[in-house]
Parts: structure tokens; C-alpha cells; sequence
């Protein structure tokens, strides 16, 4: 974990491309461990995965590097001028965080790992490559960016329909998240920050409370009810904020997206992204479901836990009134954005 800390502090606080690569390289060695720790076969395979995956991404940053600096002489990150070096930066990127179309290793590595490393490889691990994109996106394609998040969007809602794996629907749910973090990535960059850190809040609540109740698939998600029906209460109100319901944190950042969109005459694109965001309001609303309105057929005698006393219960309350709350905090956010 320190080490982990260590990569994600060189990355954001660097200003030349050597010194983010070695950062994202700490980081990748720093995960890798935590996914084959438990030595099931499918984790010693997500993690061979993840590493082929990073390496690659890491490769093509490292080349991208090279070929801005032989052009143009610079090694600074926000100099990124040539528009080969631009194209494969952002397909390196697009690698390391899991865009599609280099999607397909992201909810195999996910199912493969423990809750809390999914938590990991889903929020800190995408960090330092959004903050790179968040540093050159005044030199990046604003066609191609579109098109990866339609097709990141469309893909993540789609996939994550037939999902019974409670992992790979909140990996597909991170896949068309950053679709929505892409599309205002050229025109309002504070913006796709401020979205991925409440995207972190609410998937950080979600992947601690069913680490708590143990829930890995749909099925284990309905007698869940039982144990912890506060814990599940608070579980509901958090996915139908990931899905952007209007009272909830979530649609904050849907709204200011479609708003910023708009205001750069992308009406069209704004359309298809909310349509598309739709798909996804269907599997979380049936998570939701799942978690709290079905009951099991025969009533397990269980003492309700209303209090829990694991030692990340108050991180959880935390994160996911945040989760819930912070829509009344808009105009704060507008100001900052």
C-alpha cells in the first residue's frame, strides 16, 4: 500500500514523462501482489492479465514520450505537440484505465480479485493515468475521445445487462463511467475530475458494504437483506446515485456534463451519452433491487445487525452518506468547475 501511494503521488506531482511512467510502473508492481494474493487460479490469471495489459500501456506511454521529445525536444508532460505522440498517448491511456475498445481485461481482472482490491483497481489504480490525460487534453483528438466514450457508454450499459457477477457489473458500471468522464475531457477538464472523485466516493461506499455483507453474486445479494438492513438501505440510496437519480450526489455530475456538452453545440452526442446512461440505470435500479425489495423465500431466523462493528463501518457511513448528500454542495462545485 505504501508502495502504492508512492506511484500515484510520482504520477500526479510529475511534470516529465519519465518520471510519470516510472510512477505508473510502481504502481502496477504495487497491485499486482494484492490480486494473486489469495492463489486461486482465476487470481494468479487476472493478474497475469492486469500486468501483460500495463506493461503494454506502459510501453506505448514510454514510445509516445519519445516521439514528442525527438520531434520537438520537450520532456515536459504539458508540452505533448505531436499528433502521432498525441494518438498513441491516448491509446496507452485508454489501456491503463480500461476505455474501450481496450476494455476486454478490466472485468475479467476485477471478478478474478477480493472486494477490496476490485475497490482498488476500480478507483486509486485510475488515478494517476486521469490525471495524465487531465494534464494534455488540450493536445489530444477531440473526435476520437468522443467516440471511445459513446462506444465506452454504450458498451458498459450493454454488458453489464446479462451480468448475474456483482464485480463484473460494477466493471462494466466503471467502463461507461469513464465514457462520461471522456466526453468533457477537451472542453472542461476540472470538470472530469470532479465527476471521477465522486464517482470514487460512491463506488468506494459500494465495494466496502458488500465486502461487509459478503455479497458476490446476485443471488447472495438477496438474503443479505436479513443480516444488515440498514447497511442494505444505505447500499440502495448509493447505487441509484451511481445510476444519476436527481435528488442523489450521482446526478451532479451527469447534469454539469450534459450542461457543458450543450453549451459546445454537441447536443447530439449529449443525447446519445444520457440515453445510453439509461442502460445502466437498469442493472443498478435491479442491484437496488435485489439488495432491498427482495426478500428470500424462506425467512432465515438471523438477529438483525442494525449496528455493525467492523472497523471500516464508519468509513462506510461516511462514503455513503456522501453518496447520497452532496447535491445540496452544486453551487460550491460550479464555482470550482
Amino acid at each position: 500500500s505504501i508502495s502504492l501511494a508512492l506511484g500515484t503521488t510520482i504520477t500526479i506531482s510529475s511534470s516529465h514523462w519519465v518520471m510519470a511512467w516510472t510512477g505508473l510502473e510502481i504502481n502496477t508492481l504495487a497491485i499486482i501482489p494484492l490480486i494473486s494474493k489469495s492463489h486461486h487460479p482465476r487470481a494468479i490469471e487476472a493478474a497475469i492479465k492486469y500486468f501483460l495489459v500495463q506493461a503494454a500501456a506502459s510501453t506505448l506511454l514510454l514510445f509516445s514520450s519519445m516521439i514528442n521529445a525527438w520531434h520537438t525536444g520537450q520532456w515536459d508532460i504539458t508540452q505533448l505537440n505531436h499528433p502521432t505522440s498525441s494518438l498513441l498517448l491516448t491509446t496507452a491511456i485508454a489501456m491503463k484505465l480500461g476505455l474501450v475498445p481496450f476494455h476486454f481485461w478490466f472485468p475479467e481482472v476485477l471478478q478474478g480479485s477480493s472486494m477490496t482490491t476490485a475497490m482498488l483497481l476500480s478507483t486509486v489504480m485510475k488515478f494517476p493515468p486521469i490525471t495524465i490525460l487531465f494534464l494534455t487534453s488540450h493536445s489530444l483528438n477531440p473526435t476520437l475521445l468522443t467516440m471511445m466514450a459513446i462506444s465506452s457508454a454504450a458498451l458498459g450499459g450493454w454488458m453489464g445487462l446479462n451480468q448475474t457477477q456483482i464485480r463484473k457489473v460494477l466493471a462494466f458500471s466503471s467502463i461507461s463511467h469513464l465514457g462520461w468522464m471522456t466526453i468533457t475531457l477537451i472542453y472542461n477538464p476540472k470538470l472530469t475530475l470532479t465527476t471521477f472523485y465522486l464517482y470514487c466516493i460512491m463506488t468506494s461506499a459500494i465495494f466496502l458494504t458488500l465486502n461487509s455483507t459478503k455479497s458476490l453474486k446476485l443471488s447472495t445479494m438477496m438474503t443479505s437483506w436479513t443480516k444488515a438492513p440498514v447497511l442494505n438501505t444505505a447500499l440502495m440510496m448509493t447505487l441509484l446515485s451511481l445510476a444519476g437519480l436527481p435528488p442523489l450526489t450521482g446526478f451532479l455530475p451527469k447534469w454539469l456534463i450534459i450542461q457543458e456538452l450543450s453549451k459546445q453545440e454537441m447536443a447530439t452526442s449529449a443525447t446519445i451519452i444520457a440515453i445510453l446512461s439509461l442502460l445502466g440505470l437498469f442493472f443498478y435500479l435491479r442491484l437496488a433491487y435485489y439488495s432491498t425489495i427482495t426478500l428470500p423465500p424462506n425467512p432465515t431466523n438471523y438477529m438483525k445487525h442494525w449496528h455493525t462493528n467492523k472497523p471500516t463501518s464508519a468509513l462506510i457511513a461516511t462514503l455513503s452518506s456522501m453518496s447520497a448528500l452532496l447535491l445540496p454542495l452544486s453551487p460550491m462545485t460550479l464555482a470550482s468547475v
